[in-house]
């Protein structure tokens, strides 16, 4: 994924300190006509500027190719749904997965995935108090994950886009505004488009390295847990375990993710909120803003392209968006914990080679997974594996402690959940025998009727 969605950067998360990303499966970006390259999919901006004849021949004999580019210029602003074009979105996402390529779900690729679900869950009814949620068992191509996650990429992504965009409006003085004229609101319309097309091609990437639907930490299949066959088939290469282990293994793990956050309702909306209380605290250099537009040359078409790839905002993370980070962290590190201890107690005495691959799913995120390159790519949030490894941990102690019940327990509210302290010293936590959990329900009792009853 691209790390800076929009030109934006973190002065304080210089693209150096973060992990190495793979590039299985999504072409290289860095090569003509692949994603992410000019003029390949997800740059649209490439596509416009080089209908005009900037950095190369638009139509014939180099004359712009008008047709086409009214066209672009159509769809870069005709829309009007939001802070992010999500049509430019699902259109490069899925330029990405065809161009990296995408095979068809065979029907045993289904069959097989169903029983390994089916599998899945009677071993988890004996390692979590969490039953099956139900929902019916997802197969997908890549192309097929992009279309089925769409809903849910929203919620993380619209709270920062459009946090950007009006610190964008309200941080030009008005001096500068003025003084760009016409240039400020195409600016803002090429930033959705911009945010549409970078965010897309970042899906797009993802497709070609997810294994199912919650290996951001977050189930994006709305209840319906999932995998993809081929992208699992690439997990298991060169690892020496049967397929069919593989299969079983990734998903204990995605049915695991879809029970917690089923019987938790509340851990969504807090892992979002969390994106969208960073999102409140961005803040743009107006002196950087100020600089740079004087360079801009208007008689190059190019050169807002290039500004806004170039870094165009540096924004520096406030001790406000740093504790959001932390909490974040945190949230995602105790999920994964838990469903790292769950599927160790699932598999126990009953898949050799669970160790293994258990350690292939750390050294993944520890190299940068699919996790690790969402949240850097939007918040620039690392997630440390030190601290994967003591929830895990913590979630271990718990267990031997009070039982998987008593483990599960933990998540009936925000409020039970453990601090960063506690996943250091899991013997602190558990010195309280009791919780009580009087008052946490906050939900207001329904209103009475006038006759003193409830209403119907």
């Amino acid at each position: 994924m691209n790390d800076v969605p929009f030109g934006f950067r973190s002065e304080d998360d210089p693209d150096e300190n973060r992990p190495e990303k793979s590039g299985s499966g999504s072409g290289d970006p860095g090569q003509p006509g692949g994603p992410g390259s000019p003029g390949g999919p997800g740059d649209p901006f490439g596509n416009l500027f080089g209908m005009f004849g900037a950095g190369g021949p638009g139509g014939p004999g180099g004359n712009p190719d008008l047709g086409a580019m009214f066209a672009q210029l159509g769809q870069m602003f005709s829309w009007s749904g939001g802070p992010v074009n999500w049509n430019l979105a699902n259109q490069a996402a899925r330029e990405v997965v065809s161009a990296a390529g995408d095979r068809s779900v065979s029907g045993t690729d289904r069959r097989d995935v169903d029983d390994a679900f089916r599998l899945a869950d009677t071993w988890l009814d004996g390692a979590t108090s969490f039953p099956s949620t139900g929902g019916a068992p997802r197969t997908w191509s890549r192309a097929e994950w992009v279309e089925g996650t769409h809903a849910a990429w929203k919620d993380l992504v619209e709270p920062l886009a459009a946090r950007v965009s009006e610190a964008m409006s309200k941080s030009l003085p008005p001096e500068v505004a003025q003084a760009a004229g016409p240039l400020v609101g195409m600016m803002q319309q090429v930033g959705v488009s911009m945010w549409g097309a970078q965010v897309g091609q970042s899906i797009g990437k993802l497709a070609g390295e997810v294994v199912g639907s919650a290996d951001i930490g977050v189930p994006l299949a709305a209840g319906h847990p999932a995998l993809l066959p081929a992208n699992v088939r690439a997990f298991g290469e060169g690892l020496g375990v049967d397929a069919r282990d593989v299969l079983l293994y990734l998903a204990l793990r995605e049915a695991a993710y879809v029970r917690l956050y089923g019987h938790a309702p509340w851990l969504r909306a807090h892992i979002v909120a969390l994106v969208e209380e960073y999102a409140r605290n961005v803040s743009v250099d107006t002196s950087a803003i100020e600089e740079k537009m004087r360079e801009i040359d208007p008689q190059r078409p190019e050169a807002l392209q290039e500004a806004l790839e170039g870094g165009l905002f540096d924004v520096p993370t406030t001790p406000e968006q740093q504790a959001a980070l932390d909490r974040l962290e945190l949230a995602l590190a105790l999920v994964e914990g838990w469903v790292d201890d769950v599927v160790t107690r699932a598999t126990a005495d009953r898949l050799p080679s669970a160790a293994a691959l258990r350690e292939t799913v750390r050294r993944r995120r520890a190299s940068g997974g699919p996790a690790e390159q969402t949240f850097a790519t939007l918040v620039g949030l690392q997630l440390r594996p030190r601290k994967l490894r003591e929830a895990a941990d913590f979630w271990a102690a718990v267990r031997e402690a009070r039982g998987a019940d008593g483990r599960d327990a933990v998540w009936a509210h925000p409020d039970l959940m453990p601090s960063a302290d506690d996943l250091a010293d899991p013997a602190a936590f558990l010195v309280v025998d009791q919780w009580d959990m009087s008052g946490l329900d906050d939900t207001p009792a329904p209103p009475e009727d006038e006759n003193g009853g409830s209403p119907s």
